[in-house]
């Protein structure tokens, strides 16, 4: 089978700073962007912490007053510096294009067309989609309302308040052959927080097997108080859509660049339907 997009891939804010030296881990985006190709579509976090960083650097103290408005305010400055350092990196020969997207771009079937096509379009105009939450011009309580009102009519409704939720629905709207979900850990732990009961491959022999599967493994990261067993639980129930569509789903840790995970040559969760 031919996939228009070969790999549509996400990556979290922490992976892209060095908490240590509070600052951008410049070599991570680099090992990632240079790996980036049409055909691939890039979901990012970052905006709002690197605004941060910035705003810190420039005026030696932190925005002050509320909450929803400094974040908005830090990931209006952090978004031009995490796309001019995707940018930086990226093969000069191919086109960067960024694109801010909001629950309205999944939910409104216009918008969602609009969207689809528009990332179809990249890979023959040798373009790379780099794709982040529209935070800047986002309202946590605008969401809530306008998404409390179309659950009163639909049960299928995207909430993209998280960026893996966003890769996952992306893979569904362009169908495509990998999704990479780049987390703080290897993969999924049959025990979370022990490495050595890392789960390789997650497998069956059509979707409905390998939801199955999915199922059993969410259970495992139940009644866990570690931090980021309930995170394990949500990006296992957000990639069930793309299993339905036959994609195939890592999880795995950005220490690994993104060739060495699809080769097989890096830890990770493989979940995917057995030919």
């Amino acid at each position: 089978m031919k996939f228009d997009i070969e790999l549509v891939g996400k990556v979290g804010s922490m992976a892209l700073v060095n908490k240590k030296w509070g600052d951008i881990d410049y070599n991570a985006i680099a090992r990632i962007s240079r790996e980036l190709r049409p055909g691939y579509i890039w979901v990012t976090s970052g905006a709002t912490e690197i605004g941060r960083i910035d705003y810190i650097r420039r005026n030696g103290h932190e925005i002050e007053g509320d909450y929803n408005d400094v974040k908005t305010d830090y990931a209006a400055q952090g978004q031009i510096i995490l796309m001019d350092s995707y940018r930086q990196y990226i093969d000069p020969k191919y086109s960067v294009r960024q694109i801010l997207v909001e629950h309205r771009h999944f939910n409104d079937l216009a918008k969602r067309a609009n969207l689809k096509k528009l990332l179809l379009r990249c890979p023959e105009q040798n373009a790379i989609p780099i794709i982040n939450y529209n935070d800047p011009l986002s309202s946590e309580e605008i969401d809530k309302i306008e998404l409390q009102e179309l659950a009163k009519y639909r049960d299928d409704i995207v909430h993209c308040m998280d960026n893996d939720e966003t890769a996952s629905q992306i893979a569904c709207l362009v169908k495509c052959k990998t999704l990479l979900i780049y987390t703080s850990t290897l993969g999924i732990y049959s025990n979370p927080g022990d490495e050595s009961t890392l789960i390789k491959e997650i497998t069956g022999k059509d979707s409905y097997e390998v939801l199955e599967a999915v199922g059993e493994a969410q259970k495992l990261c139940k009644g866990s108080s570690r931090v980021g067993a309930n995170g394990a639980m949500a990006k296992l129930e957000y990639i069930k859509a793309p299993i339905k569509n036959g994609t195939e789903v890592y999880i795995a840790n950005p220490a690994f660049s993104i060739s060495e995970v699809l080769r097989g040559e890096a830890p990770s969760t493989k979940i995917y339907i057995s030919k």
